[in-house]
């Protein structure tokens, strides 16, 4: 009889999927690998596009230059006034795939108001989508090529496989179907042979598909979305949403999952913080290392 049918009994309390610990060695790997092609004489580089003046933005690409230089990547920020528009965005994004030199490209947002993130992003040239953002590498992902796909579909599966679970023929279920998220998450699911239902805001009785996985994924953007009865004894968890939040606690991150009522539950459980957050800037890292050794 099949896992599927025969649930284990739950933990006394999840154990966590260590997004910083799993970030560290992916960043150790990285580090090493920038070393070599330095020596070669071919440093990976980061540029990035930020428009405008947004905080959060800034805050991230200033985050981003600190990271990238721990482990030796140069970072490279070019900056548009909060009033450019599509043509002058679309061009420095076109100049930057024409640069030789240029081996690894991202896009921070938001951007300005009238301007179609998603055309921009399809501009960028799929070598250097080191984001994964454009839609050529978000298809590549169904081909089972897993370089240049989105940074947090690849953060949550290895995710998921360092705890050790075999994936093939495990029921998995996805909580939310966003382009660069859930959609390429179930892909990623499906390559390595899973059984899996992506769910979206119009699917019927969302708690109890939930409650039938094996391995649980939310990513709906919903605060808190996911509770006890959502989840299935032993199932392993990986709590996708980061949502910042005020209240008589203070401020504070959480997630789309219940943590308190859900860690008694599974078998494993990201935390937020320190889940998928940290993982998806490791793979950003990694896929700027592995555009520039195409080279």
């Amino acid at each position: 009889m099949s896992s599927a049918s025969s649930p284990q009994p739950p933990p006394s309390h999840a154990t966590p999927i260590d997004g910083k610990a799993l970030a560290a060695a992916v960043r150790a790997d990285v580090t090493a690998r920038v070393e070599k092609l330095a020596v070669a004489g071919r440093r990976p580089r980061l540029d990035a596009v930020l428009v405008g003046g947004d905080r959060s933005a800034e805050l991230y690409a200033e985050s981003q230059a600190r990271t990238c230089g721990k482990v030796g990547i140069e970072y490279v920020l070019h900056r548009l006034p909060s009033d450019a528009g599509y043509k002058e965005i679309a061009g420095l994004v076109l100049l930057l795939n024409a640069e030789e030199d240029v081996r690894a490209v991202m896009l921070h947002l938001p951007l300005p108001a009238g301007v179609d993130t998603e055309r921009i992003q399809s501009l960028i040239d799929p070598g250097k989508d080191v984001e994964g953002v454009n839609p050529a590498n978000i298809g590549n992902v169904v081909y089972g090529r897993r370089s240049l796909v989105p940074c947090t579909a690849l953060a949550v599966v290895e995710m998921i496989e360092s705890t050790g679970i075999d994936l093939k023929g495990k029921r998995c279920v996805v909580v939310g179907a966003s382009n660069i998220v859930g959609k390429p998450i179930a892909v990623l699911l499906m390559r390595a042979e899973a059984t899996v239902v992506s769910t979206n805001k119009f699917t019927d009785d969302l708690p109890a598909i939930a409650r039938d996985a094996e391995v649980l994924v939310a990513a709906a953007g919903v605060p808190q979305l996911v509770g006890a009865d959502w989840v299935r004894p032993g199932a392993v968890v990986v709590d996708v949403g980061i949502h910042r939040v005020e209240d008589d606690a203070g401020a504070r991150t959480i997630g789309d999952v219940r943590h308190d009522e859900v860690a008694p539950i599974a078998g494993h459980l990201s935390p937020v913080p320190g889940g998928v957050g940290p993982m998806t800037v490791a793979m950003l890292l990694r896929n700027c290392v592995e555009a520039a050794e195409r080279v």
